[in-house]
């Protein structure tokens, strides 16, 4: 493996612990959507983010509209996607907070200055960057190392499209190989894995060891070298890492 120089974090509930708060934001416009279009079935958010975790919600309204079958014109599913942006971003500054033991470690990492540090998410821009500034991590990232599927390439994407990961590497000067991503989904993992960025699978964000050890089988059948269940364990999950 060549000489990792730098690392690429996914945001949503692997710095910040946003999943939830978003989900519950996005459930009432799927169910305005699925009720316009006389489908009968309604989401909770955790439902919602049970099937669609790692997804901005243009990929949630895609998958909406194959699941239940009906169509959307690109200026409803715009005028969606702006609406739920609003609405996520409102909660976020009210209710965001970082994942547990993650500032310590961005602390430990930007004192240390042996990697490069970046953000790259599924969520639109201005929802990452209102997650981070919230929770007091922009100092640790530059502002243009801050990458988003829906909002930093020429057409909008979600992950498992590795789009996003390739985009950053380009921007930053990296090739994949001297990267590190951080992830917390099968989505997101996909993305990384496919773009050929090694990567380490967090499931600290998940509730009860039942649910982290399932995700973290989940995880490394979509690809991640490592499992990191606490933030408290990334250096020596680095150490095994870069061993490889």
């Amino acid at each position: 493996m060549p000489k990792i120089t730098q690392l690429l974090f996914d945001c949503d509930n692997t710095l910040v612990l946003s999943e939830e708060l978003a989900f519950e934001a996005c459930a009432e416009l799927a169910n305005e959507m699925l009720e316009k279009h006389n489908v009968s079935d309604r989401y909770t958010g955790p439902g919602l983010m049970s099937t669609f975790v790692g997804q901005n919600f243009r990929g949630v309204v895609t998958g909406l509209q194959q699941k239940h079958g009906f169509k959307l014109s690109d200026e409803e599913v715009n005028a969606y996607v702006d609406r739920e942006l609003g609405k996520v971003i409102e909660t976020l500054l009210a209710k965001a907070e970082p994942c547990v033991g993650v500032m310590p470690v961005l602390e430990q990492l930007d004192k240390s200055k042996k990697y490069g540090m970046a953000v790259v998410s599924s969520s639109a821009l201005s929802r990452v960057q209102a997650s981070v500034k919230k929770v007091g991590q922009e100092k640790f990232f530059p502002p243009d190392h801050i990458f988003s599927a829906a909002t930093s390439l020429p057409v909008p994407t979600t992950k498992p499209d590795p789009a996003i990961y390739l985009h950053a590497c380009k921007i930053i000067g990296k090739e994949p190989g001297e990267c590190v991503a951080v992830e917390d989904s099968k989505s997101g993992t996909l993305s990384a894995v496919r773009a050929g960025i090694p990567t380490i699978g967090y499931v600290g964000s998940y509730g009860g060891a039942i649910k982290q050890k399932e995700m973290a089988e989940v995880l490394k059948e979509a690809g991640v070298k490592v499992i990191m269940d606490d933030w408290s364990q990334f250096m020596d999950c680095m150490a095994q890492m870069e061993a490889m």
